[in-house]
Parts: C-alpha cells; structure tokens; sequence
C-alpha cells in the first residue's frame, strides 16, 4: 500500500473513531462493504481545510464515491452515480444532479448490503470501462 493510502486509512480509521455514535458505526459498515465490493479500491483523504476536516473518498481508476458524515445523515455521494442502473432505488439525495448521485443514510436505517454491492461494483465497472 502506498504511504498517502496507508495514511488516508489512518484517516479513516480515525474518523469513525471520533464519531462515536451511529455514524461512526454506519461509515465503519459502508466502508467494509466498499472493500469487500472490490478488493482494490483505493482510500483516499481529500479536500482537507480550514473550515473541514476533510473527506473520505474511494478510488478505483477514478472517484468511486465519497463518505461525509453530518448531524443527522452518512452521505455516500457517487461520483458518476447518474449514470448507474439503481434498480433497488438506493439513491435518495442529489438526485436532480447531472452526475452525481447519493445516498443519505439515517439513523436506524437498515443498509441493503447486496444492493449496495452491485452500486459499487457498477461504479467501478464504468471507471475502468467495463
């Protein structure tokens, strides 16, 4: 693993651990299933600032998508997600984008992990044209 993914993980890992709650839980959950969808997927930290701790992202031949947490959602946000078949309607957020879709995760939902799956690996698939 390289250094800036090795320390995008740490990164990570450090997130869920500040949120303690739900949210931290839900990333923790989200973030297996990224991995266990592929294997190769590549952690990111990005857009880090002043006004923001930064966000975590998940690469494979491009943005697959992003893990931002608020107060009240975990907002996995798909960077070509307009362009993804969602035949379970996971999408729930940005849906009038022209590229984006998301998904916005509320406390006590129950994630549809198989569905979630396919999303991601259709993600990847269209990044490296398959």
């Amino acid at each position: 693993m390289a250094a800036g993914a090795s320390d995008a993980s740490k990164r990570i890992d450090e997130r869920i651990a500040e949120l303690d709650d739900w949210r931290g839980r839900t990333l923790k959950e989200v973030r297996k299933l990224i991995h266990d969808a592929d294997p190769e997927i590549v952690e990111e930290w990005k857009w880090a600032k002043a006004t923001s701790p930064g966000t975590p992202v998940w690469s494979h031949n491009g943005g697959v998508c992003t893990g931002e947490s608020y107060q009240k959602v975990v907002k996995l946000t798909f960077f070509k997600g307009a362009s993804l078949d969602d035949p379970a309607g996971l999408f729930n957020s940005s849906l009038d984008g022209k590229v984006r879709r998301a998904i916005d995760i509320k406390e006590g939902d129950d994630l549809d992990a198989p569905a979630l799956t396919a999303l991601i690996r259709a993600a990847v698939a269209l990044n490296v044209g398959k």
